[in-house]
């Protein structure tokens, strides 16, 4: 039992748990003012364990605790010379099954309360890119650009969780923080940018290698640098080292030089993908190494791809899977997924696209057969994708950097992940099967087909439509309490209907000349995913706040109408 009170002093902070010997405390606090001292006492029983503190005002400094024995726990601090961000504690030997349990955080930065929400959140704090996805030792993993201190953007860290399904998570302690030097004040001059993550053998078992990019802005001569660190315990990373200090010479790159992605390629050794940009727009970089730990001896092969559509400036969070074969295969074909930085698609005003290509890849050289938009409600955005057994799986960030704003709050959440198939001529990202273990109950299968208007126990619903013939026409409208949202599929093609209420003009979500036959809409408090077709069209929608659609109305023929209520 965790407990937070208020003692008879107004200015003294107390929070009191239960906590085992060897219990690890985070904590993150700082001083009020500058020249104040901040403090933090920890005591077990009657005995002081530690007593932190810190005169920095400008930003959050991090301490780490052990508990060297067990009993109920009180952390105590003046709150008003000290601040406390975060506290959470964990037992390094169970933190895998049963996560950090959470002592303390701020108000403001508190995950939003949503019964019933099925959607990845992080515990507290700012949440970007998805880094690192991938299964180790038995697991999936997902690490994520984070902030802890606020819900916008700042210096970046790498959150972290695992799951067996990737549906259901479980919070780990902070796995990657940044320079010392970057945490001093809370002015976003870098950290510990986007990445990817590789299983490596170690002397003592499997390990996790992660690569990422550290940018600190205005250094010189590079703001942008490829560093990459060990976790031997599968919990946090240990010393970074740097991997590619400059970017390459004679291709008239500019500052932009960033994330990481590594796989095998189907010579067997390790690629690297990184986002850049020249004078005529974005490129994705390739590297390679024969060190089959990947840490050193990364040689640059050259430009594998480039975009220059749109409008965009620099190709972010490349990633690469082999779809419909194994990587060693030679008649195997290779999806190429990048975001496309501040693009405008000039048809329906929609920003920052995702594309996917499909090619051929032997390793050195990738040859461009087939290109698509990867989600028409542009939502899903930094994708990354590993192979998981014997196909990819892959998730996104589920916001768009055009709605993001400097000024204000802004939580977010991870889209269902999805499997990445290939279908002839068309890349299929349909949920993962898992999905449907969110099904909790059948709420309703005659009376929106039938036209009525159906409502819901809570705002998190899976709706299954099957429609008579391809395109044919309908509309699904929501009553939602702040917004107007709906999906309609009509001549031009498959759409979902969105207006914030704001007075300026929406873009259009919409999958041009689209004819499916089945769709999978997924509503939860602060989203919208629409597959078609087992994900041959699929587009993705942030909502604005945290309220919940209430019910849902069809118009238009369909053959058969389902709605699941979901939840965790």
């Amino acid at each position: 039992m965790t407990s937070q009170t208020k003692p008879a002093s107004p200015a003294l902070e107390i929070i009191e748990a239960e906590l085992p010997a060897g219990t690890v405390l985070h904590l993150w606090l700082k001083a009020r003012e500058t020249g104040d001292e901040a403090k933090l006492s920890v005591t077990v029983g009657r005995s002081e364990i530690a007593d932190p503190s810190t005169r920095r005002a400008g930003e959050f400094e991090f301490v780490a605790v052990t508990l060297g024995m067990g009993g109920r726990t009180v952390l105590a601090y003046d709150a008003e010379t000290t601040a406390l961000s975060v506290a959470y504690a964990f037992h390094p030997q169970t933190v895998l099954e049963e996560g950090i349990r959470v002592l303390h955080h701020d108000v403001r930065t508190a995950p939003p309360e949503v019964p019933g929400s099925y959607h990845f959140r992080p515990p507290f704090g700012w949440m970007n890119d998805p880094n690192g996805f991938g299964r180790f030792a038995g697991r999936g993993h997902l690490f994520y650009q984070h902030y802890p201190h606020g819900l916008r953007w700042n210096t970046m860290h790498w959150g972290h969780a695992v799951s067996r399904d990737f549906i259901r998570w479980t919070h780990l302690p902070m796995f990657l923080f940044p320079a010392d030097h970057l945490s001093e004040k809370d002015d976003g001059r870098g950290g510990a940018f986007s990445g990817s993550a590789i299983p490596v053998s170690g002397p003592d078992g499997d390990e996790i290698r992660v690569f990422y990019t550290e940018h600190v802005r205005d250094r010189e001569p590079e703001e942008q640098i490829q560093l990459s660190a060990v976790s031997r315990d599968g919990i946090v990373a240990g010393p970074c080292e740097v991997v590619l200090p400059l970017r390459p010479e004679g291709l008239n790159l500019t500052t932009d030089f960033r994330d990481p992605y590594l796989f095998k390629g189907p010579d067997g050794r390790w690629k690297m993908l990184l986002g850049s940009r020249d004078r005529s727009g974005g490129v994705v970089l390739l590297y390679e190494t024969a060190d089959p730990g990947g840490a050193t001896g990364w040689t640059f092969l050259g430009i594998i791809h480039r975009e220059d559509r749109f409008g965009m400036t620099a190709a972010e969070c490349p990633c690469m899977v082999p779809v419909g074969g194994k990587a060693d295969d030679p008649e195997t074909r290779w999806a190429l997924i990048f975001g496309l930085l501040t693009s405008r698609d000039p048809a329906t005003g929609r920003r920052n696209l995702t594309s996917v290509t499909i090619g051929r890849f032997d390793g050195r050289t990738f040859k461009a057969e087939f290109e698509q938009e990867l989600d028409f409600g542009s939502d899903a955005y930094a994708f990354q994708g590993f192979v998981d057994g014997d196909e990819p799986v892959g998730i996104a960030w589920l916001a768009n950097w055009t709605d993001f704003s400097k000024k204000d709050d802004f939580p977010t959440a991870m889209t269902l992940p999805r499997r990445v198939l290939l279908d002839g001529d068309a890349v299929l990202t349909p949920p993962v099967a898992a999905a449907e273990n969110l099904r909790q109950r059948l709420l309703d299968e005659t009376a929106l087909v039938a036209g009525e208007t159906v409502s819901f126990d809570s705002g998190a619903v899976e709706i299954v439509l099957a429609l008579p013939e391809p395109g044919a026409p309908f509309e699904l409208t929501f009553d939602h309490p702040d917004v107007k949202l709906g999906v309609r599929l009509d001549h031009d093609g498959l759409e979902i209907l969105f207006d914030a209420g704001t007075g300026k003009a929406s873009p259009r979500y919409l999958a041009s000349g689209a004819k499916p036959t089945e769709l999978r809409i997924f509503l939860d408090a602060g989203s919208i995913e629409v597959f078609a077709d087992n994900g041959r069209w699929t587009g993705t929608k942030r909502i604005p706040g945290f309220s919940a659609a209430r019910s849902a109305t069809l118009t238009g023929a369909a053959a058969s109408a389902k709605i699941w209520q979901l939840k965790l």
